[in-house]
């Protein structure tokens, strides 16, 4: 959520901070804004809805000048969608203009206290708060009153701060919401993430919690906010210019469901020994004794990667027979969890920001766990604090409906299962057999896209319906959630997924005439009793939506629609069944006039609880 982008260098910086802003508009946000430094005078404007209602302005204007400036896109927290409200937002004294992510949690403490200094405020945010009290510290050093500021500060921030009494001085700051410096060649520019820079340099700083840096056109100071010295650690961005753009697609989202076969060639590339019938994963192999004697495993995460978290406790169950269980992030922090000896915690997250996520990764450190993190973003939070991990190497996703880091993850946590379930119970010969079928996914996936245009059909014989039911069982349980989450963050169709056997225990009551049902009905262990549940359906007027096995002659005779994916192992089946999920939640968001990838109130990486 939110957006940060920050240059200090040579060239005129207008038209690079829109363009970072753009790039960013992918996180969600509702108004947008800019602040630039030219000589002694701070240039601000803002805009509600979107970048380009900030353009628009701009050029009405006139445009900025100036070679040190600041730009954001905010997603409402305190107070409404208000030009007023949007960032940058400034003191009344000093001339400092500030932008923010995050959630300043003492604001309202500190606004009496600024309030009875004479202060006078505009907003109703939590961020002109911290513009007005770095202003009341300041004297005649903006590095050390913003140090001064946040060491009054409770909450979650990343920060980027000028000041019209140093012109040359940029300032920012991390705590809780990520925040990245990047190195170009006599120039810094600064973002909240790598798409926001990757476009004028290779070469970035994630800055750590409470670490403040000094940023001028010579050079660059890291400290913390009591102003001892912090080492910075220079890391190279892996992506490039090509992966967040659209090319030939309508849609991030649509580019990336089409980009999942080679996102799993690239998540498996070098990670398989069929040969020897073992997994290489390099970032966790240190821990194999820890590993072995592990006796429990929880894996946590939000929203689609929970239901990754939840496929993973399938197989780690049933292949490698350790007890698992995944629980919702924001919930394992507050309620107290037993943390045995051996305990194993995977974090389970795209962007390894997810401020639920991380802060139950920290409650399962302080209990003593193994912690261990599922991550896509190189350098993140999650991946820096976790003691092992594994990344998702599926490149980046822009699209704020999940689709090619989901499968990523189920990729991950099926190899990280055959890593350790070769440690215990399975033989070289089950690991290979299974690791063959891994192999052939990307094969089989891409014959299931062939079927986009029949998917689209499909879809638009039901998109005027408003309530949907997704049901499955066994590993395809979480993909029935993760089919009616798809559909309802993109479309704003009602849907509820489920166990397919959890229906005749109330939710058979919502069945009515025509109403879509989607069961994912390949062949498993579950089979005959899924036919059993599309019956029932069936009976009571709804319309049958089956995923299904290729060559299931029986299927045909039930549903209203089959959706063939290939055969496959079952504890793999749900990197293949999701597919025409993710396409039909796709197809109806179009097909209702939606912005796919801008769903409303949604944002793509969640940094705050």
């Amino acid at each position: 959520m939110c957006g940060i982008v920050a240059y200090i260098g040579s060239k005129q910086c207008q038209q690079l901070l829109l363009e970072g802003l753009k790039r960013l508009e992918y996180r969600g946000y509702d108004s947008a804004g800019m602040a630039v430094l030219d000589g002694s005078k701070i240039t601000l404007a803002r805009a509600v809805g979107k970048v380009s209602n900030l353009e628009d302005k701009l050029e009405e204007t006139g445009g900025m000048r100036g070679t040190l400036g600041l730009a954001h896109t905010r997603w409402a927290t305190h107070g409404g969608v208000t030009e007023a409200n949007a960032h940058p937002h400034t003191d009344d004294r000093v001339g400092i203009a500030l932008i923010h992510n995050g959630i300043i949690e003492n604001y309202a403490s500190l606004k009496t206290y600024l309030e009875e200094k004479g202060h006078v405020f505009k907003s109703q945010t939590d961020t002109e708060v911290l513009a007005m009290l770095i202003g009341e510290l300041y004297e005649g050093d903006l590095e050390k009153a913003v140090q001064a500021a946040l060491r009054e500060v409770t909450g979650a921030y990343s920060i980027a701060v000028i000041c019209e009494k140093e012109p040359d001085t940029l300032v920012v700051a991390r705590k809780g919401s990520p925040l990245m410096l990047g190195i170009g060649n006599g120039e810094f520019i600064v973002g909240s993430d790598p798409s926001a820079i990757i476009a004028h340099t290779t070469q970035a700083v994630p800055l750590e919690d409470y670490t403040v840096a000094k940023v001028t056109r010579s050079g660059f100071r890291t400290s913390d906010i009591h102003d001892v010295p912090v080492t910075p650690k220079v890391m190279q961005l892996e992506m490039d210019l090509e992966q967040i753009e659209l090319g030939s697609f309508g849609h991030f989202m649509q580019k990336e469901i089409f980009e999942q076969p080679k996102a799993l060639r690239n998540t498996m590339r070098g990670r398989l020994d069929t040969r020897e019938g073992r997994v290489v994963l390099g970032g966790v192999s240190k821990f194999d004794k820890e590993l072995t004697k592990t006796r429990r495993v929880t894996l946590t995460g939000q929203g689609t990667a929970l239901h990754a978290a939840m496929i993973g406790e399938y197989l780690l169950e049933d292949l490698a027979k350790i007890p698992a269980v995944a629980e919702y992030a924001s919930e394992f922090r507050y309620r107290n969890p037993i943390v045995e000896d051996n305990t194993v915690v995977i974090a389970v997250s795209q962007s390894g920001e997810t401020a639920d996520t991380l802060a139950a990764l920290r409650e399962a450190k302080e209990r003593g766990a193994l912690a261990m993190g599922v991550v896509n973003v190189v350098g993140s939070s999650i991946a820096r604090e976790t003691d092992a991990g594994v990344y998702l190497r599926v490149g980046p996703e822009i699209g704020v409906a999940s689709t090619k880091a989901f499968v990523g993850q189920v990729a991950v946590l099926s190899m990280l299962t055959i890593y350790l379930g070769r440690k215990r119970y399975l033989s070289a010969d089950q690991c290979a057999d299974l690791m063959r079928e891994m192999e052939l996914i990307p094969e089989k996936m891409e014959r299931i896209l062939e079927s986009d245009a029949r998917i689209r059909k499909v879809t638009e014989r039901y998109i005027d319906r408003e309530n949907w039911l997704f049901l499955g069982r066994g590993y395809n349980y979480p993909t029935a959630l993760e089919g009616a989450l798809k559909l309802k963050e993109i479309s704003y169709i009602h849907a509820e997924g489920m166990p397919a056997a959890e229906m005749k225990h109330g939710p058979i009551a919502l069945i009515n005439d025509g109403m879509p049902a989607v069961f994912i009905a390949n062949r498993g262990r579950q089979y005959d009793k899924v036919m059993s549940n599309i019956q029932e359906v069936k009976a009571r007027g709804g319309r049958i939506i089956a995923v299904a096995t290729e060559g299931d002659e029986q299927i045909k005779r039930l549903a209203d629609e089959v959706l063939f994916v290939p055969d496959i192992a079952e504890p793999l089946s749900p990197m293949l069944t999701v597919v025409p999920l993710q396409l039909m939640a796709y197809h109806a968001a179009v097909l209702r006039g939606h912005d796919v990838d801008k769903p409303r109130n949604l944002a793509k990486s969640v940094t705050v609880e």
